[in-house]
């Protein structure tokens, strides 16, 4: 997958995901580090093929590494993440060969991956539900102060 290999090494990606290393050092809650990036991606591929959708995997990966690159941003201005994303993947994408429909496809999966919506697209809900259920809550030293609502947390393995 030469494209995903592209976005890894983007120097705007780059910047994003050091800079946001940086910002989360100290943090005790759950981080947004390659780790949680490629946990979403491998996630959001197995849920796509035990859903039999006919998502490529490259749209797979690159919702699920761009998904959160506005993080730094919302730490920096407050700007909300997933819109943050959505303008800094359209930049990365572009030049790393991917096709207009394939930026709006993620671009919409990006906006849309912090709120559930029936309205989601296919991409949009395999995001969803893998960043959602990337989160091992069940065993968080930081589980007591976490702001998550009961509802949202992922208090057993779900397989």
């Amino acid at each position: 997958m030469e494209r995903i290999d592209r976005i890894v090494n983007h120097p705007v990606f780059r910047r994003e995901v050091d800079a946001l290393h940086t910002l989360e050092a100290d943090r005790i809650f759950c981080g947004h580090e390659m780790g949680h990036l490629l946990d979403v991606a491998r996630l959001m591929w197995i849920f796509r093929l035990e859903e039999g959708q006919s998502v490529s995997k490259e749209l797979v990966y690159a919702a699920a590494l761009l998904h959160d690159i506005g993080r730094a941003e919302q730490y920096r201005s407050g700007t909300h993440h997933a819109k943050a994303g959505a303008e800094l993947s359209e930049v990365i994408l572009c030049e790393c060969g991917f096709s207009g429909e394939e930026i709006d496809q993620i671009r919409t999966a990006i906006l849309g991956h912090s709120g559930a919506g029936s309205s989601m697209t296919p991409l949009g809900r395999l995001l969803y539900r893998a960043d959602k259920q990337s989160r091992p809550c069940y065993a968080c030293p930081a589980a007591a102060e976490c702001n998550w609502p009961v509802e949202k947390k992922n208090v057993s393995l779900e397989y």
